[in-house]
């Protein structure tokens, strides 16, 4: 970039560390803007934790307003549907953080606006001219409230479907104020463009990548412990636990898969890895076979360990990291087609998609039986992931994403 300048950087969640899936992205997002530009930073914290990482990422921008996301679902609702507002956008609205947008505008030489996640959006200013908005959307949420919304009867499946509607029309709208839209995978932006009516010059993918060299089944991290590991063979599934996708997968995958694995093998166990569980999510934990972490210090222990990784998820939007880091890590993966759709790996070369229950079940009986089979698949799926994942090359174009000069 030729023109001097600064970057606005708008998340819904600090961007700082890598520690689960939208932080993964804007993380790297982040490394990438100051590479560039002096970033200045505005987002929440979920928690005290993510508050206590304010200053660490102080380190590598220009100024950051960092503000606790204390608004409850249901003040937020009833806020929402008064305003006739998405209610995803109303969680997120703090006039603090207004304030902050208003000033920096005012008293920064700002550029360059990025918007990550739609509900963000509603922070950028009318913009005066020569001041570009580039609208980072990552999934196109409103496609899953409206899932939500065709399977659940009652007061639930109204809230979901009308935050499908209104989300979508807050989507469409913010896509025809940006200079450029993002999406996760070509595709979400193609979705996107077909159900919103825009081109693929203004809406276009930048796919997650993974870092290959912290998820290198070479890296130097703790092995389980053999109280950890156990006996018998160990199948892994990785996530934040209480976010509804993955609470539904492996509820599904325990009653529905892991029974016929266990007439199988057993000593077989299905270890649920990632901070946070959800009730529903620990009430599994006395099912035979059935372990339940909670948050754990280095997640490529268990990777590494395990025989199998599964991501049997029902609703899925753009890339699961889950996946891009469990194949960097080598290992076999089972998915359902909804979790690997969009990533570019074939069925049975890179990894094994099941579209059902006892197709899970079968495939991962079958790479814990075949071990020459499930250790050329986790090697294939190592070398794609360095083919096609690298970070460094999945953001090579942000800067002329930014500047405009993105051809046609």
């Amino acid at each position: 970039m030729t023109s001097p300048g600064e970057i606005l950087f708008l998340c819904h969640r600090i961007p700082f560390p890598p520690d689960r899936g939208d932080k993964i992205r804007s993380y790297h997002l982040l490394q990438a803007l100051s590479a560039i530009a002096p970033v200045h930073v505005g987002c929440f914290a979920d928690d005290t934790r993510d508050l206590g990482f304010a200053d660490a990422m102080a380190e590598i921008t220009a100024s950051q307003c960092v503000t606790m996301r204390d608004r409850s679902r249901v003040a937020a609702g009833v806020a929402g549907i008064a305003k006739g507002q998405p209610l995803l956008v109303s969680l997120y609205d703090k006039p603090d953080l207004h304030r902050w947008v208003a000033r920096t505008m005012a008293e920064r030489p700002i550029r360059w606006v990025v918007g990550y996640s739609v509900q963000m959006a509603h922070y950028v200013p009318a913009l005066p001219e020569g001041v570009r908005f580039v609208m980072d959307f990552v999934d196109f949420d409103s496609a899953k409230y409206s899932a939500y919304g065709l399977s659940q009867r009652g007061p639930m499946g109204w809230i979901n479907r009308r935050e499908g509607r209104k989300l979508f029309a807050f989507e469409r709208a913010v896509a025809q104020r940006a200079d450029l839209s993002l999406f996760v995978s070509e595709a979400e932006a193609a979705l996107f463009r077909a159900e919103a009516g825009f081109d693929p010059i203004t809406v276009r993918a930048l796919e997650n990548g993974v870092d290959l060299g912290f998820f290198n089944p070479s890296a130097d991290f703790p092995a389980l412990s053999k109280e950890e590991r156990g006996e018998g063979p160990l199948i892994v599934f990785t996530g934040q636990m209480d976010y509804r996708p993955n609470i539904e997968a492996v509820t599904h995958f325990v009653r529905e898969a892991l029974p016929s694995i266990r007439a199988a093998y057993p000593d077989a166990r299905f270890a649920i890895v990632g901070r946070n569980p959800a009730p529903s999510v620990l009430a599994l934990g006395p099912t035979p076979g059935v372990f339940v972490t909670g948050a754990v210090a280095d997640v490529r222990g268990w990777l590494a360990a395990a025989d199998v990784v599964v991501a049997p998820l029902r609703i899925a939007r753009g890339i699961q990291n889950k996946v891009l880091e469990a194949m960097a890590m080598g290992r076999p993966v089972v998915a359902s087609p909804d979790a690997a759709a969009g990533i570019d790996a074939h069925d049975g070369e890179h990894l094994l998609v099941a579209p059902d229950s006892a197709t899970e079940a079968a495939n991962v009986i079958a790479l814990i039986a075949q071990r020459d089979l499930a250790g050329a698949l986790g090697r294939a799926a190592r070398a794609r992931m360095e083919e096609r994942y690298a970070w460094s090359a999945k953001l090579a174009a942000l800067p002329a994403m930014l500047s405009g000069n993105t051809g046609s």
